[in-house]
Parts: C-alpha cells; sequence; structure tokens
C-alpha cells in the first residue's frame, strides 16, 4: 500500500518529467516510467536475451556486456535481392483445369496439376540481413560488481551500469527517430575514466575504413556468397568524446582517458522503396555524414530529450494497470521463470502488454518499412524463413495492436508497403489467372513480388493481398479518417475485389461461387481415399476473406455515397458466395467436406478468421457459427494446437471473441510460459515478433471489443469483455473503439468502476457491459464518463 509521501513523491515525479501539464494519477502503477522496464542483473548471454532499440528505420539489440559490450545493428532496407519468383504464364488455364478435377472429387490430380504447372519456383535463400555490430573493449582491468541493465520502455533506452575499481560506468543505448541515429553514451562518475576501443564489424560482404581521426565508415552489398545480389548500404560511427584523446587505429576507435564518449551511427542504403529494382543514385557515405553531423551538433542532453518527448508521445498514449506492481522489483528472467513455474504476477502481463507496443513503435514509423517476421531485429545473413512478410497471417498480426491500443500513426508503413504491391499484383493476377484485379500470394519481401510460389502445401493461397486490405476499412472505422477512407481505402479495396469477382466461379455441386483451387494456409487433409492433399475449392477460410473484402467494400462505398455498377456487382457477388458450414459433429468445417484432418493440432486456425480478425461471426448476428467455431477451437487445442507463439496469441484474440475470460488468461499464461523468451521476445520457435503484438492485441481484446456494428449504424463497444477474475482491480487508458472513440476503464473487485469515452468523429455507439448497456450521441470532441448506474438491462 502506498503511504502519503509515496504517493506525493510519486505525483511529483509524473510531474517533472511530463511537465506543466501532467496529469496526477491515482497510484504508481498506473505511472508510465515506473514499472514500464526489462531489467536483469546479467549481461546477456546470447542474441535473443539482449534488448532491442529502434527508430522504425535503425534498431539495436544490446547485450549490455561490461568489459565486452556488442550492440548488434539493423538497417531496414538492408535485403539480399533478385532473382524472385515469377509468374507461370500460362498457368490460368491449368487451374481451370484443376477445379474441375476437384468438383469430381480427384484432389490428388488437381493437385498434382497445380504443383507443376502454376506454382512458380521457389527460390532461397534471399534475406532481410543485419547491418553488422558495433564491438566496444573497455581498457580496464579488474572484476566488475553492480552490474545492471535495463530496458525502460517509457524513454526508449537500454542502459547498463557496473562498478569497477571504484569507478560507477553507465552506457545508454537508443535510436531517435529525431535525429536519425543510433546513439551510444559511455560514462564513468571519475574524470578520465573512460578509455576504450570500438570498432564495426559482420560476418560477411563488408569493409571497413577509417574516416578522419574519429569516425569508422563500413560498407558493402548484401547478398548470399556472391549471388543474390541486393541492395548497397553505408554505416558510419562517429566518436565525439569528453576531453581525453582519440583516435583511429587499425579499423577502431580509440579513445584513451576521456571523462565520456558519445558513438553516433547513421546507415544509407540504396534501397528504392517505390521501385526496388532502379537502386537510388546518391553519395551514401555523404548522406551518413551529413546525417551525423547534423546529429553532433547537439549535446548529448538535448539529443536525449528529443528523442525522449518524441518516442513518449506516441508510447504515453496507452496506460495499462492491472495490479501487482511490486513485483517491478525483482528482475524480468526471474519473473518470467516463477510465472513459468507457475506464480501469478499481473504486472508482468500488463509489463508485456505495453512491451509489444513499444515494440510496434520501435519498428514501424511513419515512412519506414513495415514490421517483418522479426521486426527489425535480426543478427542472421540468412534469417529464419528470410524475416520477410509471410502475409497469410504473420505480417496481419504484427499490425493487430495498431489501432486498438492507440497506434494508428504505426500503421501506416504496412498500407504504404500493400500499395507498392498493387502494380505487381495486378500483373500477376493477369498473367496468372486470367483476372482483373490485384493478388499476393502467401509471401512477399523488399522486392514486391507477388507470385503464389514453392509447395502447393503452403503457397496455393492467392488471399494475402485481400486480407491485408482489410486494414485499411479498419483504419477507417477506428479513426473516421474519410480522406483515407476515399484516397487510400476505397481504390485498393475495390481493386482487390475486383480480382475476386473475375475469379469466383460457380460450383456445380451447390450453385454457389467458390474460390479455388486453394489451401487453408498450410493445413492439409486425407481424400476419401486415405491420400494426402492440400486444396480444395471454397475453402473456409477464402470464402471468410472474400465476405469480408465485400463487405468493406460495401461499407466503404455507402459511407462515400457510392452506389454504381460494380457496388452491385459486389453486392450480388456476395449474396451467392458459398459460406462455410457446420459439421456432424458441430465444428466448423476447414473444407467443403468433411475430411479427416492430417493434423487436428494444427498451429493455423484459419477457418476461424471470420471470428477474428474477421467480424463476420459474434454472437449477436450469428450465434451458431460462434458455437461452431468453439468447437473447432476445442478440438484443436486437445489434439496440441497453439504450440507455436503467434499461434497461441491468436488463440487468445479468439477466447477474447468468444467473452471466455479464463480460457483468454489460461492461454496468455501459456504464451508466456511456453513461448517468451528472457527479453520478452516471442519465439515460434525460432523467434517471430507476431507473437509479441497478437498477444497485446489479444490483451487489449481481453478489455475492449468493437467489432459488431457498422459506419452507418454504429458500432457496440464492450467493456471488459473478457477480463479474468485474476485481474479483479485495474485500469487502462487510451484504448481505442471503432467509430472513432478513445476510452479509459477503471474496475475494481471484478466490477466495473467508470468508463470515460472521448468522441474522435461523432459517430453513435452501444456501450455495454455484462448484459446492460447504453446508447451515446455523442458530438465530435465530447466526452462522457460512465458508471455501473448508466446501463440499463437488455435481452
Amino acid at each position: 500500500m502506498m503511504t502519503p509521501f509515496t504517493k506525493i513523491t510519486a505525483l511529483v515525479w509524473v510531474y517533472l518529467t511530463i511537465g506543466s501539464g501532467a496529469v496526477a494519477l491515482s497510484s504508481p502503477q498506473a505511472m508510465p516510467g515506473l514499472i514500464d522496464k526489462l531489467w536483469y542483473s546479467q549481461p546477456a548471454s546470447e542474441w535473443l536475451e539482449a534488448l532491442p532499440v529502434g527508430n522504425g528505420r535503425l534498431g539495436a539489440m544490446v547485450f549490455g556486456g561490461m568489459l565486452q559490450e556488442r550492440i548488434q545493428l539493423n538497417d531496414d532496407t538492408v535485403w539480399a535481392g533478385p532473382p524472385v519468383p515469377e509468374n507461370k504464364k500460362d498457368a490460368a488455364r491449368h487451374i481451370a483445369a484443376a477445379r474441375q478435377l476437384i468438383f469430381v472429387g480427384k484432389y490428388v490430380e488437381a493437385q498434382k496439376l497445380v504443383q507443376q504447372e502454376v506454382m512458380a519456383t521457389r527460390i532461397f535463400p534471399r534475406s532481410y540481413q543485419t547491418l553488422g555490430d558495433l564491438h566496444l573493449s573497455l581498457e580496464r582491468e579488474g572484476t566488475p560488481t553492480d552490474y545492471k541493465r535495463q530496458l525502460d520502455l517509457d524513454t526508449a533506452i537500454a542502459s547498463t551500469t557496473f562498478q569497477l575499481g571504484g569507478i560507477c560506468y553507465t552506457r545508454e543505448v537508443f535510436s531517435s527517430s529525431v535525429d536519425d541515429v543510433i546513439v551510444v553514451r559511455f560514462t564513468a562518475d571519475m574524470p578520465k575514466a573512460v578509455s576504450l576501443r570500438a570498432s564495426l564489424g559482420r560476418p560477411a560482404d563488408f569493409t571497413t575504413k577509417a574516416f578522419g581521426n574519429d569516425a569508422l565508415d563500413m560498407f558493402g552489398q548484401a547478398q548470399h556468397e556472391g549471388k543474390h545480389l541486393g541492395v548497397k548500404w553505408h554505416c558510419r560511427l562517429k566518436a565525439v568524446s569528453d576531453g581525453g584523446q582519440v583516435r583511429v587505429e587499425d579499423n577502431a576507435i580509440i579513445i584513451e582517458n576521456a571523462d565520456a564518449v558519445l558513438f553516433l551511427i547513421a546507415s544509407a542504403t540504396d534501397y528504392n522503396k517505390h521501385s526496388p529494382f532502379s537502386p537510388l543514385l546518391y553519395d551514401r557515405q555523404k548522406q551518413c555524414e551529413a546525417t551525423i553531423a547534423a546529429a553532433a551538433k547537439k549535446k548529448y542532453s538535448k539529443l536525449r530529450t528529443d528523442h525522449i518527448v518524441d518516442h513518449r508521445q506516441l508510447y504515453r498514449r496507452c496506460q495499462l494497470d492491472l495490479g501487482g506492481w511490486d513485483k517491478a522489483k525483482i528482475p524480468t528472467d526471474r519473473r518470467l521463470k516463477a510465472v513459468k513455474d507457475g506464480d501469478v504476477d499481473p504486472a508482468l502481463v500488463a509489463l508485456y502488454f505495453q512491451y509489444g507496443r513499444y515494440l510496434l513503435i520501435a519498428s514501424s514509423r511513419p515512412g519506414c518499412m513495415p514490421a517483418n517476421l522479426q521486426g527489425i531485429w535480426n543478427h542472421h545473413l540468412t534469417a529464419p524463413w528470410n524475416s520477410d512478410y509471410h502475409i497469410n497471417i504473420n505480417m496481419q498480426m504484427n499490425y493487430w495492436p495498431a489501432e486498438v491500443t492507440n497506434l494508428s500513426d504505426c500503421h501506416g508503413p504496412f498500407f504504404d508497403f500493400t500499395e507498392r504491391l498493387v502494380p505487381s499484383g495486378r500483373k500477376t493476377a493477369r498473367e496468372m489467372f486470367d483476372c482483373g484485379g490485384f493478388i499476393a500470394g502467401h509471401t512477399t519481401d523488399a522486392w514486391l513480388w507477388t507470385s503464389v510460389f514453392g509447395n502447393v502445401g503452403y503457397g496455393m493461397w492467392p488471399m494475402g493481398a485481400a486480407w491485408n486490405t482489410q486494414h485499411f476499412m479498419e483504419h477507417y472505422r477506428f479513426t473516421g479518417d474519410k480522406e483515407f477512407l476515399s484516397k487510400r481505402a476505397w481504390p485498393i479495396l475495390k481493386e482487390s475485389a475486383e480480382f475476386f469477382l473475375d475469379y469466383l466461379v460457380e460450383d456445380p455441386r451447390i450453385g454457389k461461387l467458390v474460390s479455388g483451387p486453394s489451401t487453408s494456409p498450410e493445413n492439409s487433409f486425407f481424400t476419401p481415399e486415405g491420400k494426402r492433399a492440400n486444396i480444395d475449392m471454397g475453402t473456409s477460410m477464402d470464402q471468410e476473406i472474400i465476405w469480408d473484402n465485400f463487405t468493406n467494400c460495401l461499407e466503404a462505398a455507402a459511407v462515400l455515397g457510392i452506389e454504381d455498377e460494380f457496388a452491385q456487382k459486389v453486392r450480388d457477388a456476395r449474396d451467392r458466395l458459398a459460406l462455410p458450414q457446420i459439421g456432424s459433429d458441430g465444428r466448423l468445417m476447414e473444407w467443403t467436406q468433411e475430411f479427416k484432418e492430417t493434423e487436428p493440432g494444427h498451429r493455423h486456425v484459419s477457418h476461424l478468421y471470420a471470428l477474428h480478425p474477421g467480424r463476420q461471426y459474434n454472437f449477436y448476428d450469428s450465434p451458431e457459427m460462434v458455437t461452431a467455431a468453439r468447437k473447432s477451437l476445442d478440438y484443436r487445442l486437445s489434439h496440441g494446437g497453439g504450440h507455436t507463439g503467434w499461434s497461441r496469441a491468436w488463440i487468445i484474440n479468439f477466447w477474447a471473441r468468444f467473452h471466455d475470460a479464463d480460457k483468454a488468461y489460461e492461454n496468455v499464461l501459456a504464451l508466456l510460459r511456453k513461448s517468451t523468451l528472457i527479453n520478452l521476445f516471442d519465439t515460434h520457435p525460432p523467434f517471430q515478433i507476431d507473437g509479441n503484438f497478437g498477444g497485446t492485441s489479444g490483451i487489449a481484446e481481453m478489455l475492449i471489443q468493437s467489432h459488431v456494428g457498422n459506419s452507418q449504424t454504429g458500432y457496440l463497444i464492450e467493456l471488459l469483455p473478457a477480463c479474468p477474475k485474476e485481474w479483479a482491480d485495474g485500469s487502462v487508458k487510451g484504448l481505442r473503439a471503432r467509430g472513432g472513440f478513445e476510452v479509459d476503464i477503471e474496475w475494481q473487485n471484478g466490477t466495473l468502476k467508470q468508463a470515460i469515452l472521448y468522441s474522435l468523429s461523432g459517430q453513435p455507439c452501444r456501450v455495454q457491459y455484462e448484459k446492460k448497456s447504453i446508447i451515446l450521441k455523442l458530438k465530435e470532441g465530447q466526452r462522457r464518463t460512465l458508471t455501473g448506474k448508466d446501463f440499463q438491462q437488455f435481452d
């Protein structure tokens, strides 16, 4: 319990760190910066224990070494290059033949035809790559003591402190979006105590060169052993010392007897986002020089303050307090181990939630590349799955928390990237499918190719672009930005729908429109003859994504006042869509037939797309489909499902949509216990960042949901729909809801205490808590506080 003194002290701290506009918060657990820290009593022993910083474009993994420090560096555009998969231009004829084979039950024959005549060749590796490493060697002897390293989510600074020979050393690392540099500051509490050696390196394919007497350049071209020549890059390290001497010797910067030293790191590449096969032509060395020169004009205190202010403008929009903040005094790895051993630590859940938001801020800023399979943090030359953009769930999951946790700005790189896929996607739609519109398969990368490629089992799935377009409509729903809807969402939704209007065919067995041949991502089934197959016509996920795409188009058209021939075609096609069915055992079917599953516990749960992230199935419009979806999930989990980090994260979101607080919480714990590393990175295994983002989204879904309704009639905002008893007391500030609302919620003893809704767009809504609701008609900019007595019972 807080004493009056500690409460006053905490409030003073908030005032001093935020400024005169500070808001007095009621408890330290709600105060950003007091508990939003990962910290450890030993350095990282491997990359997966290091701590990430990033400005969206430049990332670093900080090991927190003492005498020897490694800081691994990334630039989000360092990718190995072509060739890329090429469309098979006669594919449409074979797709038509495969459809007829499937309609008569010849699945294996159809799959063989598609594999041979449709699938583009997989070309591997062609990876996102590390920029390199900064190595620091402290020129002192002895055994350090009093060690601590931490990552402060509220300042986005990784720091390391230790004692050596009676001197306290401190190292701070951050990646500044304001100044576009990585900053490293090494200080001591005694004068002339900083003597160290700094060098740059990389596993392969680089050259280092001295620049003057205080800087090193490292440059090269991303590649794979002379093949797949890709992005050319240039990196500069500059040292600025307080006192002492600085010189460059043997490709290293030597600092002697300084009071402190500041390192600035800049990077530039020739990657052209809008036309990757036409590299940018400019002097990358001069660009690095200019960037560092501008940053070096600032004092360290100014660099640091500017960075913190910029970061907090995003980070502090949302705060979560679940209690248990006293455990913040325990190192993070020990807290995680305790949870793995059965402990309950709600403050660690809140930290995990905020860490997901931190990682999105750090890996996806306006103008940057979108977060890839590892965000921006990758130490490989050949990363797992190339660290690319898997758009059969992984990339989309990266952005699930963007709108609901008040980080709409960070959604921008996803939109930019999807729009850059359109020219290639048009070509693929025409060449491979003889259709209009645009598509993308299950994977792409910095080179913006869109072919369906590789093995049928994972690759025959032309639905990735359509799934991406869902995010455009969701951005409008959360923000009410009609200019975005008109100029960006509507055009890309329309072009995606145009593909499906051409692509869908009538299934002669049922007289309905179906997609295909297509897989249900990465899953398979046994045919009636007992043979394994992957493709079908009208798989549930395909039909759900198409329904979603058509529905988004029609909603956008209605908001924009568009009623034309195209809108009518979409409406007619949606009415004729074959929709997923419920099997004889009550489960939602994944395929058109009740096939025996080859992997009953498969990691993908694709046929539940309509529950989440879709909005086709909900308790109010389709309760029987929600029941069937739950039976499907129960079955999958009973057979070992959810065994990868991102899959477990998706399952949290499902249970939240089922309004099952106990199951949602059980899977939050499972995510922490089975799929979380000591630096709180998600592990598939190996490390994939999507589980972090999906977990953050799932926690938000447990606290607020707003997917029921539409832009014309308004949305249903559900408060605490899946809040477990383990979070009996808590508060959350700054969540977002569809319809353009910002929402604060506070609860005690498992009961809503109050909710504050702020309208951003003037849309009506119905707010629901348990079995009670209230209709609100707020004007834009109006705020309303609700307590339990404001809600009325409904049937």
